[in-house]
């Protein structure tokens, strides 16, 4: 496949993202981060092991399972702690610092050159993400701007090291064992750190299922297809789609007013975004997927 399918495929994982805000908060019970971030990866990564059928070698145990923890177990943990503790603009804005982290950690840890355009595009859809979403009244809960903070480092140091370790299997396959093993350390912590979640209405279920299938299983493995095929900085500025995504669904769904700065903010994100993808020189290509 070429390039632009490449982008077009990988994008579609961030639009799809954004709306976990919207179903976490319109259709889930309140304060269970963790268990909904349990039901969310772990049902989505034995789903995708029933489809391979194939585990990882046990050479590869270990780096799997970091993987796990850091796409998954924290990130997933980090993400709903943050979309209930805070606004969902402000939860938005705080993770869309993940690019920037993604330029640094691909940096050390695999000797990506850290291009001037991929910290314009990381800076300039960080502001993009902030005109979209932000407002006076947008509350900044200490706790969850950590969680979000942390969550963004989380995903982008998993993002990088996937790049990294990726073996030679099908996306499916790579994205199955690493659904299993975040949501698999997730379980022990969803049993400590919270009570028993309420009797599920058929609302919650059909919310649980489509965070589960298409906002876990679907597009986790879109993503790391992406992220196999892609600079690591290219990948990660697609994620400013997920915000837009959730100003969409607000304006559609929830009623809400897109003023004029929120319009702008509309088309600096796709401007960085366009930016990010830009590929560089071929030797600038060919260095980074070595």
């Amino acid at each position: 496949m070429n390039r632009a399918t490449d982008i077009l495929l990988t994008a579609m994982a961030p639009a799809i993202w954004g709306s976990t805000y919207y179903v976490t908060t319109e259709f889930l019970p309140d304060g269970y981060p963790v268990t909904v971030s349990m039901l969310r990866t772990l049902p989505a990564g034995l789903f995708l092991l029933l489809l391979v059928r194939r585990l990882p070698p046990l050479s590869f145990i270990g780096k799997v399972s970091l993987l796990g923890v850091l796409n998954f177990t924290i990130f997933q943990s980090m993400l709903f702690a943050a979309a209930y503790r805070l606004p969902g603009g402000v939860a938005a804005t705080v993770g869309a610092v993940q690019p920037l982290f993604v330029i640094l950690i691909a940096y050390l840890a695999i000797c990506t050159k850290i291009r001037t355009l991929s910290v314009i595009a990381a800076a300039g859809g960080i502001a993009g993400v902030a005109l979209l979403v932000l407002t006076p009244e947008a509350a900044l809960d200490p706790i969850g701007i950590a969680a979000g903070l942390a969550g963004a480092l989380s995903m982008a140091g998993g993002t990088v090291l996937s790049r990294k370790w990726k073996p030679d299997v099908s996306p499916l396959a790579f994205t199955a064992w690493q659904l299993t093993a975040g949501g698999v350390l997730l379980v022990p912590l969803a049993l400590w750190m919270e009570p028993p979640l309420p009797p599920l209405s058929g609302t919650n279920i059909m919310a649980l299922s489509y965070l589960c299938l298409i906002g876990a299983a679907f597009t986790y493995v879109l993503w790391l297809r992406g992220v196999g095929r892609m600079e690591p900085s290219a990948a990660s500025t697609l994620g400013f789609l997920s915000p837009a995504t959730a100003l969409v669904l607000g304006w559609a769904l929830l009623e809400q007013h897109v003023s004029p700065l929120q319009g702008l903010g509309i088309l600096v994100v796709l401007g960085s975004v366009w930016l990010g993808q830009n590929p560089g020189s071929r030797a600038q290509l060919a260095a980074a997927a070595s």
